[in-house]
């Protein structure tokens, strides 16, 4: 049972609740290998909502179904160091 007074889920800036079912989909989200991972649902929609009514749609943790992951550490980002 939902509560409407339940503070979860999505919401804008002005405070009104989003539906997560009506957050449309880029094409580029379709073909990413995170798109169907329930562990990355929350970010991805996230990036999504943010970037509603935009010209373009930029996400940097994208990657591709069709493409193999590598399996080395070469070409990873190896962060900031001190």
């Amino acid at each position: 049972m939902s509560d409407d007074n339940e503070i979860s889920g999505y919401y804008n800036d002005d405070g009104e609740k989003l539906n997560p079912n009506l957050i449309s989909k880029p094409d580029l989200c379709t073909t990413c290998r995170k798109d169907e991972d329930e562990g990355e649902e929350i970010l991805c929609n996230l990036n999504r909502l943010d970037q509603t009514g935009e010209k373009e749609f930029v996400c940097y943790a994208y990657e591709s179904k069709y493409e193999e992951r590598e399996t080395d550490d070469k070409g990873k980002d190896e962060g900031v160091k001190f």
